[in-house]
């Protein structure tokens, strides 16, 4: 294949502006799905957990054959907390393609990942998707594009860039704009055409030393550790001798690359050789991490390693020590814990995970609230049972002053809420940077936040605008300490003893505040079963139960009515608890608890 035929682009754009829906119609009208193959469902959010929430956590690649041209296509997350997917993904293209919302416009996700593209000097084509919607503002996003990649340092010949018109879920793309309600363009050529007359070529030498980096990973039982990256000089072949290098100062190990395979459309194909701009998988080799370059073993020419931004929140992950401990997982033990970790760490970039003083809890630093949940969901889901504490934002000391990370946060709202939101949000240290209404009864605000403010927002934020309002937020800078931060305004209820939940238990507490647990759930002394209406600790008796007596009475005065229980989540649980209480996780249950079980230890620690 020459050199002159490879296209790489990475496609980024913010949650939900329809990136994965845009890649399959690539993938559909370039031939690679045949008719029969039509699949309703996104080909590319192929793990359990992208399907049911509908955003995309991995970094996935695919290729495509567009008038002789291979064009490898990159689909990046559009979270901020998945950021270090982004990072990586971004190492392997030549040219990027954003994908704005034709209604929304840029939003803070777009922001981040644009900035990054524009960072490493790629060249942007803009796509204004979902034009055919009814509040479709082209024009304006157009601008604001312009307006953002200004702000971000683009160069001139970046911001001289070529504008898409699509409708990704009705597959159509044109250069022009067209009239309200029709199709301006037949198929996706335009955007195909626009890739390939935009993002350059690959330069590499094929007869230089070979420089391969290796930007993500993937594992097969068959053949083990496959080093997934973009060849950037020199040719590679199966069974060639080759040395593995940790950037220019690092340490080089030797080995021999097995298998050699490429992308077409989804599926991996076997190449005899392939040469600069491809972006291959190789095997064969134990010691491949991310970030080293694969060179020639007698003119070594290794890459930097990758950079990364570094994590800006902590939890802690402990074993499980409540009554309940072992009955539901699998893996209980700290070593087991620890060697998850440890395994997440070889794919996960961003993430940091450290031993502490105490026997059997692990600090785990993150992106963001997402960006750790998401690993407990799937540790959880694999049969793993444990602990987590709150989280908490990690500090930098600047001259001997204590620094924290501010967050730019996006509230698209309706007017109607704008007053309780904009009181929540400067409760908690936020100072107001932009309110823009767009004239038909919604409001966008734009706040800088210290990211301990947000811990714990979303719920609050989701009852003050009555499930309407969207919010999202991003890591904009660190800065001096802002002061205390009000925590949660009510108390919890706290069960007194070991045992099971009845309904007249539940009956008798009712206004005492909302439950957690429903009847016949068990309890321990300790656990959180609700949260109490005032702003103090009660602890209750939930497992009490009806006297019975030889008395007859009448069963109308008897019946018991019960507001139905709050549904515990995983985020919702780690939003809720505070320093002094721990989120128990295990693959069939997620409970709230204290720190110490019993009521003469909190006392004791609370002196």
């Amino acid at each position: 294949m020459s050199i002159k035929q490879i296209r790489n682009i990475a496609i980024i754009a913010h949650v939900d502006h329809g990136k994965t829906t845009m890649v399959d119609q690539l993938l559909r009208q370039s031939g690679t799905f045949a008719e029969h193959e039509k699949v309703v469902d996104t080909v590319m959010d192929n793990n359990a957990i992208e399907k049911e929430r509908g955003i995309t956590i991995l970094a996935k690649n695919c290729a495509v054959t567009w008038e002789g041209t291979h064009i490898n296509i990159v689909d990046t997350p559009g979270h901020a907390d998945f950021g270090g997917e982004v990072e990586r993904a971004l190492s392997m293209v030549d040219g990027v393609v954003l994908l704005i919302d034709a209604q929304e416009g840029p939003m803070p996700q777009t922001r981040f990942v644009t900035k990054k593209a524009l960072a490493l000097g790629l060249k942007p084509i803009l796509v204004v998707n979902k034009v055919d919607k009814p509040g479709a503002r082209p024009d304006f996003v157009v601008n604001a594009a312009f307006d953002l990649f200004d702000k971000l340092g683009a160069t001139d010949e970046q911001l001289d860039f070529p504008v898409v018109y699509a409708s990704g879920i009705n597959g159509w793309s044109s250069l022009e704009e067209g009239a309200a309600g029709e199709q301006w363009g037949p198929d996706m050529s335009a955007l195909f055409n626009t890739i390939l007359k935009h993002v350059p070529a690959q330069k590499g030498d094929p007869a230089a030393p070979l420089q391969l980096q290796i930007s993500a990973l993937d594992f097969s039982t068959f053949v083990g550790r496959i080093g997934v990256g973009r060849i950037s000089q020199g040719t590679i072949k199966p069974m060639m001798d080759v040395v593995v290098m940790e950037g220019p100062d690092g340490k080089a190990i030797k080995g021999r690359v097995n298998q050699v395979l490429t992308f077409q459309g989804l599926e991996r194909v076997q190449a005899t050789e392939a040469g600069p701009g491809e972006i291959v998988l190789i095997n064969g080799i134990a010691d491949l991490n991310i970030g080293v370059t694969v060179t020639d073993p007698t003119k070594p020419s290794p890459l930097p390693m990758l950079k990364v931004d570094e994590p800006t929140l902590t939890m802690n992950f402990c074993v499980n020590t409540s009554p309940l401990a072992g009955r539901e997982g699998k893996f209980v033990t700290s070593r087991q814990i620890w060697d998850r970790l440890q395994k997440e760490l070889q794919h996960n970039v961003a993430l940091r995970v450290s031993e502490t003083d105490e026997e059997g809890i692990f600090e785990v630093m993150g992106r963001g609230e997402l960006h750790l949940t998401i690993l407990l969901e799937n540790m959880r889901r694999e049969g793993f049972e444990m602990a987590v504490s709150k989280p908490r934002v990690v500090m930098k000391d600047v001259d001997g002053e204590k620094h924290e990370p501010i967050e730019l946060v996006t509230a698209d709202i309706e007017e109607q809420h704008q007053g309780g939101v904009m009181q929540a949000l400067g409760e908690r240290k936020g100072e107001l940077v932009n309110m823009e209404p767009d004239g038909r009864g919604r409001v966008r605000l734009e706040y800088r936040i210290p990211a301990r403010g947000l811990i714990g927002f979303t719920n609050e934020f989701l009852n003050l605008t009555r499930g309407s309002g969207l919010i999202s937020n991003i890591f904009d800078s660190y800065e001096a300490h802002k002061g205390d931060i009000g925590g949660r305004k009510q108390g919890v209820l706290i069960s007194m003893d070991d045992g099971e939940i009845f309904t007249y238990a539940l009956g008798k507490l009712d206004d005492r505040g909302r439950m957690f647990v429903k009847a016949n759930d068990p309890v321990y002394e300790g656990m959180i079963v609700g949260i109490h209406s005032r702003d103090n600790d009660l602890v209750v008796n939930a497992t009490r139960t009806k006297q019975l007596t030889n008395f007859r009475v009448s069963g109308k005065e008897d019946a018991i009515k019960i507001t139905p229980p709050i549904e515990l989540t995983l985020e919702y649980g780690v939003e809720f608890i505070e320093d002094d209480e721990l989120v128990e996780i295990t693959p069939k249950s997620v409970r709230l608890r204290k720190r110490f079980l019993k009521e003469s230890d909190r006392k004791r620690a609370s002196r």
